[in-house]
């Protein structure tokens, strides 16, 4: 009887193993390169508010006075006691609200697209009539 008979897994445990290495070299590089992926949009939401919070208090130092100083910290506060609750109840509203604004893009640029191809063809446009390209007020049908 063969080796490759007498121990059945052994090759594709080996070929699976050194497949999913290859995976892990190959993300960590990507990684490397790009940096560190987006989060998900619960995540990206909670960095926002940080950011956005930062650049107020920031901005805060510079306002005259400590009564003004006082508002834009509660007002900070008020903001982030309103949205930690949402993320935390809804964590997957905001990954789908993601998923149909990239969705609502992609019908948006495929209607372009499709706009410009007919542009650059020359067909629905005032090219046709004569005229020297589409004019100011030219409307793109999203229907």
């Amino acid at each position: 009887m063969s080796e490759a008979t007498e121990q059945p897994g052994t090759d594709s445990d080996a070929w699976a193993q050194a497949c999913a290495e290859d995976l892990e070299a190959e993300k960590a590089r990507r990684r490397a390169e790009r940096g560190t992926p987006p989060g998900s949009a619960a995540d990206e939401l909670r960095k926002l508010v940080d950011a956005v919070s930062d650049k107020v208090s920031d901005f805060q130092s510079s306002l005259p006075g400590m009564a003004a100083q006082g508002a834009v910290q509660q007002f900070l506060s008020q903001a982030r006691a309103a949205v930690e609750p949402v993320i935390e109840r809804n964590p997957d509203v905001f990954g789908h609200l993601a998923a149909a604004g990239g969705e609502l893009l992609a019908a948006y640029r495929s209607a372009v697209e499709n706009h410009e191809q007919r542009w650059t063809e020359g067909r629905g446009t005032k090219k046709d009539n004569g005229d020297e390209g589409p004019g100011p007020s030219e409307h793109i049908d999203l229907d």
